[in-house]
C-alpha cells in the first residue's frame, strides 16, 4: 500500500535534487499526492489556493524586511567594515591573522543568529543585511560557504527548540497546545527540560560540520563598483542608518509585527533626504526581490501541507505504525522520528508541524508506556527534524539568499543537504537516547 503524503515528499525532494526550482516542486509534489489520495484536481487547487493564505503575512514580512536590508547595504557601512578587514588582512599578510578573523566571522554569525531568534527576534531578516558583504571576505580567506550555511542553520534552529524565549517560547507553547489538545495537559517549563538532550545533537552536527568543511574553497570575486569605490562614511549617513535601525527594532517590539517594523525604517531612509528617492526606490526594490522568492516558497509550502493534510495520508502513516513495530519501544520511537522527519519536509515549517504529529503521537506514546517528559522530547524532536534541510524551510532559504548573492551557492547541495545531514542524523540519535530514558 502507498501513501501519498511519503509519495508527494520524495518527489518534492527529487525534483528538487534535480535543480527544478522549488515553488514549482512543491506544486507538482502537492498535485500528485493529491491525485494519489483520490481527490480531484479542482478540490486539489482549492485547498492549495485557501490554505495559501497562511502564509501571507510572513511572506509579506520578509519582502518588506529584505527592501529595509537593502537600503543599509546601500549606504555602505558594512561593505565599508568589509573593506577595512580585507585589507588589514592583506597588510599583515600571516596565516595567523587569516585564523583570527575567521573565529571572529563564525563566532561572530553564530551568536548574531542565536540572537536573531530570542534576544532581538528577526529571524532571517539580518540575513541579507549582513551576508552579502561579507561575501568577498569569505572569497578572500577561502571559507566553505557550507562552513556558513550550518552556522546560520544552527543558530535559525536550535535556539527555539531549547530556549524558551522569541521563537522558542512560541515553539514550547505550540508543543503544549498539542498536549492539551490530545488531553495530556503539560507545564511549559517542563519543555526545555525534556529538549535539554535531543538540543545536544544540533552542537555535536556543528561541530562535526565544521570540522567536515574546514579546507579552503576557491570562489570568483566579483568586484562590484560600489565596494571598490566606499572610502570613508558620511557622518549624516552613518546616523541615519543607525537611527533607522533602532526605530525598526522599537516598532516591531511595540507593535509584535516585523511589517510595520521594516516600515519605520524604511521611513526613516526616505524621510532623511539622505539620498534621492529615486535611488532609494531603485535598492528597495532590489532588496524586496532578494527576500521575496523566500516568501513565495513560504506560500507555496503553506498550500502543500493543506493538501497533504487534506488527504488524511498522514493519519494512516501514523495509524500503520503500530501494525509495523508492536509494542518495540526503541522501533516505535525510530518510525514515529522519520514520520516527523517526513512531514516537515514537506511543509518546511516545525511550528506547523506540531498540530498534525502531536494529536496522533500522544496516544501513541501513551500506548508504548512513555513519560511525559519522554513525550515532549520525543515531539520536539520530530517536528524539528526536516527544518534543517527542507527545500522550503525558511532556515534553509535564508541562508542561500545571503550566500548566492553571486550565483556561487547551490541552494540544495550547498545549504539543504550539508544541514539535513550534519544536523537531523544527530537529532534523531539523541532525540531517541532522550525517549529511552527520560
Amino acid at each position: 500500500m502507498f501513501n501519498s503524503v511519503v509519495i508527494a515528499v520524495a518527489l518534492m525532494i527529487v525534483l528538487c535534487l534535480c535543480r527544478l526550482n522549488v515553488v514549482i516542486s512543491l506544486f507538482i509534489s502537492a498535485v500528485v499526492g493529491g491525485l494519489l489520495s483520490g481527490m480531484d484536481i479542482t478540490k486539489i487547487v482549492s485547498v492549495f489556493g485557501k490554505n495559501i493564505v497562511d502564509g501571507a503575512e510572513v511572506a509579506l514580512s520578509y519582502a518588506l524586511l529584505g527592501g529595509f536590508a537593502a537600503l543599509i547595504s546601500y549606504s555602505g557601512i558594512t561593505d565599508y567594515l568589509v573593506n577595512k578587514i580585507i585589507k588589514g588582512i592583506k597588510a599583515e599578510n600571516s596565516k595567523l591573522s587569516r585564523v583570527k578573523v575567521k573565529i571572529i566571522i563564525v563566532i561572530a554569525l553564530l551568536v548574531l543568529s542565536i540572537m536573531s531568534q530570542n534576544l532581538i527576534p528577526v529571524h532571517i531578516a539580518f540575513i541579507p543585511i549582513v551576508i552579502p558583504p561579507l561575501v568577498s571576505l569569505f572569497n578572500e580567506l577561502q571559507i566553505d560557504r557550507r562552513q556558513i550555511a550550518l552556522i546560520i542553520g544552527f543558530g535559525l534552529c536550535w535556539p527555539y527548540v531549547l530556549i524558551p524565549f522569541g521563537f522558542g517560547q512560541i515553539f514550547h507553547q505550540i508543543i503544549q497546545n498539542g498536549f492539551e489538545k490530545a488531553h495530556h495537559p503539560i507545564e511549559i517549563g517542563m519543555v526545555w527540560k525534556a529538549m535539554v538532550i535531543p538540543s545536544i545533537g544540533y552542537i555535536v552536527g556543528l561541530a562535526i560540520g565544521l570540522y567536515y568543511y574546514r579546507k579552503p574553497r576557491r570562489y570568483t570575486e566579483h568586484k562590484t563598483e560600489k565596494a571598490e569605490n566606499i572610502t570613508q562614511l558620511k557622518p549624516y549617513v552613518l546616523g541615519v542608518t543607525i537611527v533607522a535601525i533602532i526605530v525598526t527594532f522599537v516598532v516591531q517590539m511595540l507593535t509584535d509585527s516585523m511589517i510595520f517594523g521594516a516600515l519605520a525604517g524604511v521611513l526613516v531612509f526616505f524621510i532623511s533626504r539622505a539620498y534621492k528617492w529615486k535611488e532609494l526606490d531603485d535598492q528597495f526594490i532590489e532588496g524586496i526581490k532578494i527576500m521575496s522568492f523566500i516568501g513565495v516558497v513560504i506560500l507555496t509550502a503553506n498550500g502543500f501541507a493543506g493538501v497533504m493534510n487534506e488527504t488524511g495520508d498522514i493519519n494512516k502513516l501514523v495509524h500503520g505504525l503500530s501494525d509495523i513495530t508492536g509494542n518495540n519501544k526503541l522501533l516505535s520511537i525510530i518510525l514515529m522520528y522519520i514520520i516527523g522527519l517526513v512531514v516537515t519536509l514537506g511543509i518546511g515549517s516545525s511550528f506547523a508541524t506540531i498540530p498534525i504529529i502531536s494529536a496522533l503521537f500522544v496516544p501513541l506514546g501513551d500506548q508504548l508506556g512513555l513519560s511525559t517528559m519522554a513525550l515532549i522530547a520525543l515531539i520536539g524532536t520530530a517536528s524539528a527534524l526536516g527544518d534543517s534541510g527542507s527545500p522550503a524551510s525558511d532556515s534553509t532559504l535564508g541562508p542561500t539568499a545571503g550566500l548566492d548573492i553571486d550565483g556561487q551557492h547551490d541552494h540544495i547541495r550547498d545549504t539543504c543537504i550539508p544541514n539535513f545531514i550534519f544536523y537531523n542524523v544527530p537529532l534523531i540519535i539523541f532525540g531517541t537516547i532522550a525517549a529511552m530514558i527520560l
